[in-house]
């Protein structure tokens, strides 16, 4: 798969000049949306068919927990309920659609200064802008670096000219 630099988060966006709940947090989204597009750039259907033993998921099956999560995040920005099947996508299609989830939470939360009515919403319950944080925010990073280390495995690792500090591709 050829990198896209019209994808979102080909580089970190320049950050919040003001330091709020709502700026910290896509702060945090912005981070990961840059990891995630570089853990995922360039995967073929070695690395996505991969799975280290037999009671893990392979490489396709965290990328789709990943995109889930995303959604979990968005919603939690639009104050929206989650529940409902999503549709079938191919790996290029959950890719950009979680980066773009990614990015328009980001954005939501950087202009916010009250970070406290995003919920995870569900039909029957819901969950604090905590669980947000330590739930998909967190368990989504968490599977970034599952998807890095994957990759070092088939032979295809991510790319050392790639920055996680300054959010850019060195030259």
């Amino acid at each position: 798969m050829k990198s896209h630099q019209d994808l979102p988060y080909f580089q970190i966006p320049e950050p919040s000049t003001e330091f709020t709940a709502g700026s910290t947090t896509s702060r945090m989204i912005d981070g990961l949306g840059f990891r995630y597009y570089w853990a995922t750039d360039g995967l073929v259907e070695k690395d996505l068919t991969f799975k280290p033993n037999l009671e893990a998921r392979t490489t396709e099956e965290t990328i789709d927990h990943i995109y889930n999560l995303s959604i979990r995040i968005l919603y939690a920005t639009l104050k929206k309920v989650n529940g409902g099947e999503q549709p079938e996508l191919t790996f290029v299609e959950k890719r950009k659609k979680t980066l773009e989830n990614l990015l328009q939470a980001s954005t939501i939360l950087r202009e916010s200064k009250d970070v406290s009515d995003y919920k995870i919403l569900f039909p029957d319950k819901e969950f604090s802008f905590w669980c947000v944080i330590n739930g998909p925010i967190a368990d989504a990073i968490w599977h970034v670096g599952q998807i890095v280390s994957f990759r070092r495995s088939t032979g295809n690792p991510f790319s050392n000219r790639v920055s996680v500090l300054t959010g850019k591709q060195q030259d």
